[in-house]
């Protein structure tokens, strides 16, 4: 088995929407996206597909995510960047074109803000001076082989060259292996988010932030 790390492109469209969704999903059957955009599995990876090749970049955008290849096929993946810059702000500045592109009516976006506004109140607070780590995901196959080390490692790296003080990612509180996979890295339990409202929609207790301190 040969693994190569790469960073994506806007030809990885496809393979990113189908990181997003799963990543989202964590340990559940369904996830954020699902809940966001509704409907059918497939309306919603052509969605993230947009999501990923919007003219504004941001933390779903394709040039924060790296790719790892089994020789030469895309199986994991997952988005590296700067809050400050690439965070939920310019996220919102970049949501627009989607918006356009797949026909929602202002009554569609509204009505999907709602169906998510118990997970954005579990969002990990960004930390200062922070590289954020997100949407990471393996294809079933490809899991429990440590592909997922190789990425974060290589995503910690990235963060460290550019000066960042700490990586931050943020877990499902029921996903065990997950955790268990960030600690081995050496990021560790910093706090947690819950409401009510976020366990009757997302069937886990809360969301849980994890910070790696650079040395």
């Amino acid at each position: 088995m040969t693994i190569a790390i790469r960073e994506a492109g806007p030809d990885d469209a496809s393979f990113l929407a189908w990181v997003m969704l799963a990543a989202s999903r964590s340990h559940l059957a369904y996830g954020l996206w699902e809940h966001f955009v509704s409907g059918s599995e497939e309306n919603c990876l052509a969605f993230l597909r947009m999501i990923s090749i919007t003219k504004i970049p941001h933390l779903f955008h394709y040039t924060t995510f790296l790719i790892a290849e089994e020789d030469g096929k895309s199986v994991a993946g997952l988005s590296c960047y700067d809050p400050s810059a690439l965070g939920m702000a310019a996220f919102s500045q970049a949501l627009p074109e989607v918006f356009e592109i797949m026909g929602w009516a202002t009554e569609d976006q509204k009505a999907a803000g709602r169906r998510i506004k118990p997970y954005l109140q579990c969002m990990a607070d960004d930390a200062p001076n922070t590289w954020v780590i997100e949407s990471v995901a393996a294809v079933p196959e490809m899991r429990r082989h440590g592909i997922i080390n190789m990425l974060l490692h290589e995503a910690i790296t990235r963060g460290k060259a550019k000066g960042f003080k700490r990586a931050q990612i943020s877990v499902f509180t029921g996903n065990t292996p997950a955790r268990n996979a960030y600690e081995k890295c050496g990021f560790r339990f910093a706090d947690e988010k819950h409401t009510p409202e976020f366990e009757a929609l997302c069937g886990d207790y809360g969301i849980a932030r994890l910070l790696l301190e650079f040395d």
